[in-house]
């Protein structure tokens, strides 16, 4: 046992680049994030990190691929909510099992979403939208960007006791970019990612779906404030490895983690991005997906969703 602890003990991981794998495309926040810790994280390991984007398909294209890499450290997952936990809620099937094949390393952030509509919008309030639901169940469309969207979308409607018609997209930025030109009706989507919208005027945030005002928003309500008791959605980012990845390797790179989040820059940046860090260890993250898949199975079954 000596002799297979040495090498990592010794210092002799990385011994090549690491991948640090996301599902969201070059130039989204995910990514300008990702970018951000790829550097941090090189400069501690002493070898490049390279972030390596695997957008689409709900995230089963990054996902699979990290599962299915060797376990040797060098492939990093930053992941979301939903390869992670959201899409157990969704799929009958997937090409991954969220929890067998991945080894927790750390938890990092965690952020709200916003319900906007667009700007020119007769819909002033989110009482407004939900009574709008009911008188006309089926007429709204709503942008569905991923699964965890639709999935608070679907749960928010089912308490409003209304309907609306979801309209897939491939990713939140041709969702808001239709929604600002009204061809959407409403949208359930990051807070983060919202925001130039918001400053041109394009779209209008009713509420957010954390259990506490945002402080940068502190005229926005919470939907549990607006009626909707104990609705709580957010979405969170963790970084996973292949399982079977040595321990050893698995808790050098969660201190690493914890201490470039725990970094005065990084808390900044998180907050920058609407987000807030939420950092935990590979413990805490392992509890905290279980109880998340746990949360987004029964609101999509509250939902009245069927899993596809």
């Amino acid at each position: 046992m000596l002799l297979l602890a040495l090498p990592f003990s010794a210092g002799a991981y990385p011994d090549k680049p690491i991948r640090l794998v996301v599902s969201f495309p070059p130039g989204s926040g995910a990514d300008t994030t990702a970018r951000y810790v790829a550097q941090k994280l090189g400069e501690r390991l002493g070898k490049p990190v390279v972030v390596e984007n695997r957008p689409g398909a709900n995230s089963f294209i990054a996902a699979a691929a990290v599962a299915s890499a060797d376990a040797d450290g060098h492939t990093i997952f930053l992941a979301s909510n939903s390869p992670m936990a959201t899409n157990v809620a969704i799929f009958k099937r997937l090409p991954y099992n969220p929890v067998k094949d991945f080894a927790p390393v750390a938890r990092l952030t965690r952020g709200v979403m916003a319900v906007v509509v667009p700007g020119s919008s007769g819909v002033k309030t989110i009482d407004d939208l939900a009574a709008r639901s009911r008188a006309q169940p089926g007429t709204l469309n709503y942008g569905a960007g991923a699964a965890s969207y639709q999935v608070a979308t679907e749960l928010f409607l089912q308490l409003a006791g209304g309907r609306a018609t979801p309209v897939p997209y491939k990713g939140v930025a041709p969702a808001l970019s239709d929604l600002a030109g009204g061809q959407l009706d409403f949208a359930f989507v990051d807070l983060g990612a919202v925001v130039p919208f918001l400053q041109s005027g394009k779209v209008r945030t009713l509420a957010v779906t954390g259990d506490r005002r945002f402080e940068a928003f502190p005229k926005v309500p919470t939907l549990q404030e607006s009626g909707f008791r104990n609705y709580y959605m957010v979405n969170w980012t963790g970084a996973f490895v292949p399982a079977r990845t040595p321990a050893l390797i698995v808790d050098l790179l969660d201190k690493q983690l914890q201490a470039i989040y725990r970094l005065p820059e990084t808390a900044m940046k998180v907050r920058q991005s609407y987000g807030e860090p939420f950092v935990g260890d590979a413990n805490e993250l392992r509890r905290f997906q279980l109880e998340e898949i746990s949360r987004w199975e029964q609101a999509a079954r509250q939902a009245g969703m069927q899993k596809q």
